[in-house]
């Protein structure tokens, strides 16, 4: 009897859905591929808050 610990090897992805988001300062549509995290968090600070604070961490360049 074999003894053997052998797992799958199993990769965690996340998340990621496909969402536009309208921002009025700029008057125009922006597509991003955020994650479900993400989108509770846009929908608790709001999009503008999020780009600003996402910006200042250098995630966005544009």
């Amino acid at each position: 009897m074999s003894h053997a610990n052998n797992k799958t090897k199993r990769r965690f992805y996340p998340n990621l859905q496909k969402k536009r988001f309208y921002i009025p300062e700029e008057d125009a549509w922006v597509t991003l591929k955020v994650s479900t995290s993400a989108l509770r968090t846009i929908s608790k600070n709001g999009i503008n808050a999020v780009l600003k604070k996402a910006k200042e961490q250098g995630y966005i360049v544009y």
